[in-house]
């Protein structure tokens, strides 16, 4: 069925990160006005005008480090023309989990949203990178909200999951 979008659960001392190159900054502008007209509090990285020679991990890394630095009460979202360099750059700094989405797709999965849903309940994502060039603006917003939205389950076995994943970084410091 649809999931439905309820924020009574919602932390208001969440902040938001957010950050583009060239390729996504049109929808980030948007996507900052949309947060901020509904009364979240938006922590916009850049970049702050259009710049085709312009590099993403100048904008990605800002809020990859708000995120990293404050895990617990703060969600990143990141643009790029795809998204996957985007979430690898993110995937850098400890405590991150930036997962990439495209918008709906044509596959045999339930919801075009579930992606997302399973990525909050089950992974604890707390970094949402959008591919600017295979989403309309209105998919992004929808996307988003729902990304914010959606907690985390906290059952055992995906904070067990977590927990290896972070292990990896402090194996190889």
């Amino acid at each position: 069925g649809r999931i439905k979008i309820e924020k009574r659960w919602y932390n208001n001392g969440m902040k938001i990160f957010i950050g583009t190159d060239h390729a996504g900054y049109v929808l980030k502008e948007k996507l900052v006005s949309s947060l901020k007209a509904a009364g979240d509090e938006v922590i916009d990285k850049g970049a702050f005008g259009y710049d085709e020679h312009d590099d993403y991990p100048d904008f990605v890394i800002p809020v990859a480090e708000g995120v990293s630095k404050d895990s617990n009460h703060a969600k990143g979202i990141i643009l790029g023309a795809t998204g996957q360099g985007e979430a690898i750059t993110a995937n850098k700094f400890p405590h991150v989990r930036a997962v990439v989405y495209y918008g709906k797709s044509h596959s045999v999965v339930d919801d075009e949203a579930d992606v997302i849903v399973r990525s909050r309940e089950h992974n604890d994502a707390n970094i949402l990178s959008l591919g600017a060039r295979f989403i309309t603006e209105g998919d992004a917003i929808k996307a988003v909200k729902l990304f914010l939205y959606t907690p985390f389950t906290n059952e055992e076995r995906h904070l067990r999951r977590i927990k290896k994943i972070e292990q990896i970084a402090q194996n190889n410091r």
